[in-house]
């Protein structure tokens, strides 16, 4: 009798050791961060604009004057686009402000278009060909030269920097043939940038 309480010691102690064996259930792993997916901003180009322009051009006059200068450049437009998707169609009117001075054919003191323009739409930002019917005015010079009509060509692009503000930046092709001073001609390349409200 005396060696039951000696056998009993490690069945009693089973429990204790029993509880230090027990591993902790596993916390579980952290959720992964949600990336949210963001989709591109697109401009719609569909409605009225209206801008301001500064840039420089280079006259060429052939014929009685023959003379190739440079000046700055200052503008207004206005324009109306409609937006197809990814392709844009549009037209409008410009006016440049010049002092070219082409000697004999006097100075070129303005510049002002009137056509259209087709473009690419790439969501915020629209690249563009144009082109369409040009006024050339002189002022001064032994030629008398007066005004001429004529054509220009070009490419541009137009760029959102808000909802409603734009910046544009343009390169064209003046030409002019029609003066009264006889045989005189004159080409215009023209640079701009513009800031454009669209409404």
């Amino acid at each position: 009798m005396t060696f039951k309480p000696l056998i009993l010691v490690p069945f009693l102690a089973t429990p204790a050791f029993a509880g230090s064996l027990d591993h902790a259930a596993p916390e579980p792993a952290p959720a992964a961060p949600v990336v949210p997916v963001t989709t591109p901003a697109t401009g719609d180009w569909t409605g009225p604009s209206v801008g301001v322009q500064l840039g420089y051009g280079s006259a060429d006059a052939d014929g009685p004057a023959d003379d190739s200068e440079e000046g700055a450049l200052y503008g207004v437009r206005a324009f109306y686009d409609h937006d197809f998707g990814n392709w844009v169609a549009g037209g409008g009117l410009q006016y440049d402000g010049a002092d070219i001075d082409l000697g004999d054919a006097g100075n070129v003191d303005g510049i002002a278009k009137l056509g259209g323009r087709v473009g690419y739409d790439m969501g915020r930002t629209m690249i563009y060909g144009s082109g369409g019917y040009a006024h050339a005015s002189t002022d001064g010079g032994a030629l008398d030269a007066g005004s001429s009509d004529g054509y220009y060509v070009g490419i541009g692009a137009e760029t959102y920097v808000t909802d409603n503000v734009t910046v544009s930046g343009e390169l064209n092709y003046n030409e002019f043939e029609d003066f009264d001073a006889n045989d005189l001609k004159v080409g215009a390349t023209t640079a701009t940038v513009g800031l454009n409200y669209r409404f």
